[in-house]
């Protein structure tokens, strides 16, 4: 059964429209594969020398052991946001004679095909064979790497498990967000140390190998929830949709906005009304507690702005960057009817402008409780939220004009779903490598003010361009509608 699930994907993908497209990202996520893997492999190799200069005065053992923990946190942290779940048109198979214990068993296979899944094996693997091997001998190895295959699984199925649980109720996703942002902030304050409970658990596992079951023990629980899980739900993924309740909502403030206000707030409604969507929001706010994670006293003293601007512009453009990384699909369910419409698409656009102007305000505006760490952090936020409405907003829309890809929004509660996946978040390479990149001769120069001022002059400067960019924008979304419904509709 596997190989005939196998050969109805393959013929799905090529008989796919958007074949061409989908190659064309395959291959470019494929070279980025490829390169990580190297990358993890000479660290890997190169961690018997890095660790004794990183951590001069600790012992190498000590060292890679308390690394572990922390891989597999940030790990979990972006399978949360990379990872997409397995799928499979479950409807038709529903119709046969096709168990669905082998439909799960397949969902679960493919799960496994993941890249997540070999890095740490590149990452750790070499370091184990070369000092682990030496010291301990060939069980206490063996359970090393049993221990790190088991924490790869547990992760790989927790966090598919989180996805399918919060497709009934987002707050399965919100809770978990809340305890990671809750260690990190545990962790930043110096309360807890994941690096001495990492070496004290693996200090363990040297000692008494067999401790290392415990991670096999986990892996194969949260596996078995998943599969229960999927069991019991097989449906609600491809069937289930609950009736949203119709809410007739007025936003006075966009009232002044006239026609372009009128279709900002047609999409608020739609934002509000759907879950997957509105988790979109939820995000948004969970993801502002990130600066406690990359905001460090040192970093702040010696204003190193260029280590802290990715989180400073994903903080205060979180709403643009999520949201904003399947534009137009949000509303694929009714494109058709869009383009059918007395619409001008010039106010179609300018409309998103504004949604996405008033999201990264409000965004701004709740970050600055960072300005207690420190009020540079204000200055960096204010700088990185004229890029995030200068900029920002333009490479998203026109990026957006590329996406083909439809959206059913009555589906999902987060945004982990279909759609979903590293091909959109690709777009994070031009929009946050943009100001780093401008930040960094003056970084190297030591001057770092100077460089924040070249990249509040560049988003002062894209957003009095505004007008230029709509009318390019419009432009190319009008010659790309067609091919854009045609995606839709598929």
């Amino acid at each position: 059964m596997l190989s005939t699930f196998l050969s109805h994907q393959r013929k799905a993908f090529w008989r796919s429209r958007n074949r061409g497209g989908s190659m064309a990202t395959q291959i470019l996520l494929g070279f980025f594969m490829l390169y990580f893997l190297a990358v993890a492999l000479g660290v890997g190799f190169g961690m018997t020398v890095f660790l004794p200069k990183i951590f001069p005065n600790q012992d190498i053992l000590r060292s890679f052991n308390g690394l572990i923990l922390y891989y597999f946190t940030l790990d979990f942290m972006m399978r949360l946001q990379l990872q997409e779940l397995p799928t499979l048109s479950i409807i038709p198979y529903l119709h046969l004679k096709v168990s669905k214990n082998k439909i799960i068993n397949f969902l679960n296979i493919k799960a496994l095909f993941s890249a997540f899944n070999i890095w740490p094996v590149f990452l750790f693997f070499p370091f184990i064979f070369i000092e682990i091997a030496d010291i301990y001998g060939g069980f206490t190895t063996l359970m090393y790497i049993v221990s790190i295959l088991s924490l790869t699984i547990f992760n790989n199925y927790l966090v598919l498990y989180i996805k399918r649980k919060s497709i009934t109720n987002a707050l399965y996703t919100v809770a978990g967000l809340l305890i990671i942002a809750a260690f990190a902030a545990l962790e930043y304050f110096k309360v807890i140390s994941l690096m001495k409970a990492a070496d004290y658990v693996f200090k363990a596992v040297a000692e008494y190998p067999y401790i290392g079951f415990v991670f096999t023990l986990a892996a194969i629980t949260i596996y078995i929830l998943n599969s229960r899980f999927l069991l019991s739900n097989l449906y609600v993924e491809e069937m289930g949709s609950k009736k949203e309740k119709k809410v007739s909502t007025d936003y006075a403030f966009l009232n002044r906005f006239g026609k372009v206000g009128e279709l900002a707030a047609l999409e608020l409604k739609l934002i509000l009304r759907h879950k997957r969507s509105r988790s979109s929001l939820i995000l948004g706010v969970l993801f502002l507690f990130y600066g406690f994670i990359f905001y460090k006293q040192p970093m702040i003293a010696s204003d190193s702005f260029g280590k802290m601007m990715f989180a400073a512009i994903f903080m205060t453009g979180v709403s643009i960057i999520i949201y904003g990384q399947f534009m137009f699909a949000w509303q694929s369910g009714h494109f058709d009817g869009l383009l059918s419409n007395k619409i001008n698409f010039k106010d179609f656009i300018k409309a998103k402008f504004l949604l996405f102007t008033i999201a990264s305000t409000v965004m701004t505006l709740l970050s600055t409780f960072y300005g207690f760490l420190s009020p540079k952090l204000l200055l960096l936020h204010l700088v990185c939220y004229l890029y995030n409405i200068g900029f920002g907003t333009v490479i998203v829309l026109y990026l957006a004009t590329l996406n083909y890809k439809r959206l059913d929004i009555t589906k999902a509660a987060s945004f982990n779903y279909q759609g979903t996946g590293a091909t959109q978040w690709l777009l994070m390479f031009p929009y946050a490598l943009t100001p780093i990149l401008m930040y960094l001769p003056f970084g190297l120069l030591k001057m770092p003010y100077w460089g924040l001022a070249v990249i509040g002059i560049f988003g002062v400067i894209m957003l009095l361009l505004r007008s230029f960019w709509i009318n390019l924008i419009t432009a190319k979304f009008e010659k790309q509608r067609y091919k854009i419904a045609e995606g839709f509709r598929e």
